[in-house]
């Protein structure tokens, strides 16, 4: 059985949306990042960069989300293709998506709601990069229903980072290729799944009746935080 330790994070739907994707069975850890619960010896010895999300498989641990897609994709033969060529395309967008889409928005999220001092040139500058960067998506979209043609881990690594565009104040408008594969991967019941794993109990007793019973019905799981 997979153990998940995660949080409700762009990073961490990543590899909940994979495992829901794949059918897998596992376990959620859920982490109060705010408690600093990741930084204690267990789990630094889980992940030594201490950040979400990290797997333990059987015993074998991986940390950094982009390496656990690529795991499990591998080791499920699912959402990688074996032709070389479409592999390597989906990998370079899945190391896009590391290196450029989660820095930038993650910077303009901090910026624009969690840093108190106003820094207008830090806004400005992560702001005109992560719209840069999805415009060079909606351009890879055309003609294209998901990012390397058949749905992959490439998408389900970036979906979770354009989803919190409105929460980073980036805007997506005018980029129609964009919207529709946001839509087109949301609705897939998998991605659904994904999005609800891990949210605390707590965290349900300020929802409508009718979103908790939705939640009920798409089978996420519920989960306490760790220990």
């Amino acid at each position: 059985m997979i153990e998940l330790y995660t949080s409700a994070t762009p990073n961490g739907w990543k590899a909940t949306i994979m495992l829901e994707e794949c059918g897998l069975p596992y376990i959620v850890h859920a982490l109060d990042l705010s408690s600093g619960v990741q930084f204690e010896d267990w789990y630094a010895a889980i992940n030594p960069n201490s950040r979400i999300p990290a797997i333990v498989d059987d015993g074998f641990r991986v940390f950094e989300s982009g390496a656990i897609l690529h795991y499990l994709a591998e080791k499920n033969g699912r959402f990688l293709p074996d032709d070389p060529q479409k592999k390597w395309q989906v990998l370079q967008w899945l190391h896009w998506q590391m290196a450029n889409i989660g820095p930038m928005l993650g910077q303009c999220i901090s910026f624009n709601r969690y840093i108190d001092e106003d820094v207008p040139y830090a806004k400005a500058r992560y702001g005109h990069e992560s719209r840069r960067l999805f415009e060079v998506l909606d351009k890879r979209l055309a003609g294209r229903d998901f990012v390397c043609d058949e749905v992959s881990i490439a998408d389900f690594a970036i979906f979770p980072w354009v989803r919190a565009h409105k929460w980073a104040k980036v805007s997506t408008d005018g980029l129609d290729n964009l919207q529709a594969w946001q839509k087109r991967i949301r609705a897939r019941p998998g991605v659904h799944r994904g999005l609800m794993v891990g949210v605390p109990e707590d965290e349900m007793d300020s929802w409508s009746e009718e979103r908790r019973q939705a939640y009920k019905r798409s089978g996420a799981s519920i989960v306490t935080p760790v220990d």
